[in-house]
């Protein structure tokens, strides 16, 4: 990627009557007492944040690639030209005897080639040990040796006013810190990730920050710099971390698994409202709403019941339904988490177990060749992204398929077939049941909503 960089110049020079003046030199104490440095906490942490460069291909469409009948008049290739692409951004050393780097699922995604490059200047092809995309989170491995961690700390302890500092490879400039204070903490609902439960700074996160490290004053990992809040895309002083704490839940299932294995608790959930908590004659202003346990759950074993109010998780606040959908989307499998839980104003408490989530997918093609060439399945329970929708979820579009020239996508959603509400797999096969030639599907793409006709 080409930068010019116009008019860098440093010019220090004061004059006066024509003669240049000499600036006195900052001294290095004032009464015997050192004047506050970061200089020596940044020595020991700073050879712990690497600068990651990854190189790929991504599917580039020419205009009306959709359109079979201009393809094939114009002689054009069935499937997506396709570009190389590079791109640069920051990790973690996270443990200095077996070579992990925790860094930003965004920073690593479609990557062929995956570089780190250590403070020292060595260059090390990286192995991708996994990824989530839900929470930004990825992990890769060098084989290094003589590697330096950065010491974890504890975010649940950061207070807003807290004193941290970002440290990153910004626009592949090289190595920079930034300082700052945390501006807020448990920022969530911004749309940027899945499970979403940030760390605000204003100290300064630019592109190629991300995956780099946000430190305390101790020189300790508080979290990970993932994104900043921008109209114009330089930064404004609001950027926003992962909490180290969430992250090592998910590097931990990573690591061991390859992949994060969300579980299925069996409930769904909305905000308590003021309008709710006066239905429900109580003063809790803040919580989540039980709506719908679904039968023969963990949830229905211990004996949550739609109308329950869960007030805290692991004794943990729950200040809303997004708040509980992070708790629940980081534990593991076989994990028990305890509820405090309001039902007709009384208090109680409730622990069911995380239990394996099915996952249920379907060769539409089966049903109709017309759908030949995509996979459906059901939406993961409590999903961030389709958390306003319901229906069932393209997971994958082969390219040149009888359904991808219909316009199906990967990441669709299907929310009815000829003006039939389906919520799951087993509708949806039977709505297409009824042999119609002509099947008209009412389509969800992210906020957008189509619908598109099988002939």
């Amino acid at each position: 990627m080409r930068r010019v960089l116009t008019a860098l110049t440093c010019l220090l020079l004061i004059s006066a009557g024509g003669s240049n003046v000499a600036l006195a030199a900052i001294p290095a104490e004032v009464n015997g007492q050192l004047l506050p440095s970061l200089a020596p906490m940044l020595q020991k942490v700073v050879p712990g944040v690497v600068n990651i460069s990854t190189e790929g291909k991504v599917q580039v469409r020419d205009p009306f690639f959709d359109d079979p009948l201009f393809r094939r008049f114009f002689g054009m290739p069935q499937q997506p030209r396709t570009e190389q692409v590079h791109s640069l951004g920051s990790g973690v050393i996270i443990d200095a005897a077996k070579g992990y780097v925790l860094t930003n699922n965004h920073v690593i995604t479609r990557a062929d080639k995956i570089t780190v490059i250590l403070q020292d200047g060595r260059r090390f092809n990286a192995k991708l040990i996994g990824t989530d995309p839900e929470s930004d989170v990825a992990v890769v491995q060098i084989p290094a040796k003589n590697l330096t961690a950065v010491p974890v700390g504890d975010s649940d302890k950061l207070r807003v006013g807290d004193f941290v500092v970002a440290i990153g490879d910004p626009f592949g400039l090289g190595q920079s810190v930034t300082s700052g204070i945390v501006s807020g903490l448990g920022r969530s609902g911004l749309g940027i990730e899945g499970y979403e439960d940030f760390i605000q700074t204003d100290a300064s996160i630019n592109p190629g920050n991300s995956g780099g490290a946000l430190v305390n004053l101790r020189g300790q990992l508080i979290g990970i710099n993932t994104a900043i809040l921008s109209r114009s895309g330089g930064n404004i002083g609001i950027g926003f971390a992962i909490p180290i704490d969430m992250a090592r839940q998910i590097m931990d299932q990573l690591i061991k698994h390859g992949h994060v294995r969300r579980g299925l608790l069996g409930v769904q959930v909305q905000n308590l409202t003021p309008e709710l908590a006066q239905a429900f004659h109580i003063r809790q202003r803040s919580g989540a709403v039980v709506t719908r346990v679904t039968p023969n759950s963990s949830a229905a074993k211990v004996g949550i019941k739609a109308g329950d109010i869960i007030i805290a998780a692991n004794g943990h606040e729950v200040s809303s339904a997004s708040k509980l959908r992070n708790t629940i989307g980081l534990l593991s499998v076989g994990d028990k988490v305890r509820f405090d839980i309001l039902r007709n104003g009384k208090a109680m408490t409730l622990s069911p177990v995380i239990t394996q989530q099915k996952l249920v997918k379907l060769d539409a093609g089966s049903v109709d060749q017309r759908l030949a060439g995509i996979t459906l399945g059901n939406i993961p329970e409590n999903s961030p992204q389709y958390s306003n929708v319901s229906g069932v979820v393209v997971i994958a579009s082969k390219p040149g398929s009888p359904a991808w020239q219909t316009g199906l996508r990967k990441g669709d959603v299907i929310v009815s077939v000829n003006h039939q509400q389906v919520r799951d797999v087993a509708q949806f096969k039977h709505a297409m049941q009824s042999g119609a030639q002509q099947i008209l599907l009412n389509i969800r793409r992210g906020d957008n909503a189509l619908f598109l006709i099988l002939r």
